[in-house]
């Protein structure tokens, strides 16, 4: 690092430790704006990065994106991104523009039943409530696609945590549409004034949070996408934002695929089939019976090599969780939430000294259960070669009981 930036670096850890003693953004912008002047994004990000490896929380990163936001907001709303209506960025800024549209709608609703006493007539009230919530429940597919495509792309190109505190904010904001489907499933079982009071602040929060969590994306994380990632990662994002599939509320006009790309796909996938023979110790495969077999198992494989770097998953026909190529590369503990990573390097490291060869977990997803098991992957001398991820929906699986033969089964 240069010693501008060690110097800028150094400004920054001031302005952070002014921050983490209570002073205000507004107070501090001044001093932020000396210390940003004539520096890009990208090498705002860079300094970011050198702050978090040396040991500064990510929360106090997150509050310099707010004073970054505070003090460039009008300079960053001038700026206009360059991109035509079917680009991934655009798509996912269209989007930004439709889930404010929720929010403002929820906080008009939410402010016009502040003013009833009675809940025998917010009926249509409550019904709209109910079609909002939806919506920000269908708009995950959002954040998925920037969390397993656009942010796993950035971090290839060095940018790691920008990515990390929009992540952060992500699983805000998920919280937030948690409380909102509860209070809709709870209405009838609550009283009313707790409905009031709990759907306003829900309300007041969402208007809070989206409209900050989008602006920072819009104007400083996309800006910096732009910069970085080519055009042939671009066509592979956009490739890769269809596959995991868009929300309700996407324009469909900027989804659409031309019918002259879906024919280069296919000429693409042509191209690349193999009939190489693949010799195993128990018999033979083609690459395409291999592929066709691993993608029909009941469950999702993702394998981890011995330096710890995703090289392979199944593509199963229902994932429990969304996999992509772009996690392909991609170091296995940037692809779980910062609070759960020590845990993965200890099963990890158990693994490659040999003391365990299988870690096993269950979870509830919605009414669903889901076990997930990570076993240690060895060759014939027990030398250790990655690890293996099986996760699999066993909801139905514990419900069997009795017998079903092979001679039961009817077509």
């Amino acid at each position: 690092m240069s010693e501008m930036a060690e110097n800028k670096k150094r400004m920054l850890k001031e302005v952070i430790m002014q921050l983490h003693a209570g002073v205000s953004p507004q107070q501090v912008k001044e001093r932020f704006r000396q210390v940003l002047e004539g520096i890009s994004p990208v090498e705002i990000a860079k300094i970011e990065q050198e702050l978090v490896k040396e040991g500064m929380p990510r929360e106090e990163i997150q509050k310099l994106c707010d004073v970054h936001m505070a003090v460039f907001r009008e300079q960053l709303e001038k700026q206009k991104l360059d991109v035509p209506p079917e680009h991934s960025i655009n798509i996912l800024m269209e989007e930004h523009k439709i889930m404010l549209q929720f929010a403002e709608k929820l906080n008009t609703i939410a402010n016009r039943i502040q003013q009833i006493s009675d809940k025998s007539y917010v009926g249509d009230e409550i019904h709209q409530i109910e079609h909002i919530a939806k919506d920000f429940q269908d708009s995950e597919k959002h954040y998925l696609r920037e969390e397993n495509v656009l942010f796993p792309t950035l971090e290839k190109h060095g940018i790691t945590e920008p990515a990390a505190i929009m992540w952060m904010e992500h699983n805000q904001i998920r919280e937030k549409k948690k409380q909102l489907s509860e209070l809709v499933e709870n209405y009838n079982t609550m009283s009313f004034q707790d409905f009031k009071k709990q759907l306003g602040e829900t309300a007041e929060s969402l208007n809070s949070i989206l409209p900050s969590h989008f602006f920072k994306e819009n104007n400083i994380l996309f800006p910096a996408a732009l910069r970085v990632i080519t055009d042939e990662e671009w066509k592979e994002i956009r490739e890769e934002f269809d596959e995991i599939g868009y929300c309700c509320f996407t324009p469909q006009q900027l989804t659409a695929i031309p019918q002259t790309e879906e024919i280069r796909k296919e000429e693409a996938q042509a191209l690349a089939a193999s009939e190489g023979i693949l010799q195993f110790e128990t018999g033979s495969l083609t690459k395409e019976q291999l592929e066709g077999l691993l993608d029909s198992l009941p469950v999702d494989i993702t394998f981890v090599d011995a330096e710890d770097t995703v090289k392979y998953f199944s593509k199963a026909e229902k994932r429990v969780f969304v996999r992509t190529k772009a996690i392909i590369g991609r170091k296995v503990q940037q692809c779980h939430p910062q609070k759960s990573v020590h845990i993965v390097n200890r099963i990890l490291e158990s693994f490659k000294m040999g003391k365990k060869d299988c870690a096993e977990f269950w979870i509830q997803i919605k009414d669903r259960l889901i076990h997930i098991r990570y076993f240690a992957v060895r060759d014939k001398n027990g030398k250790y070669l990655g690890t293996m991820e099986v996760t699999q929906d066993i909801t139905d699986t514990k419900k069997i009981e009795g017998e079903k033969r092979l001679l039961d089964w009817k077509d």
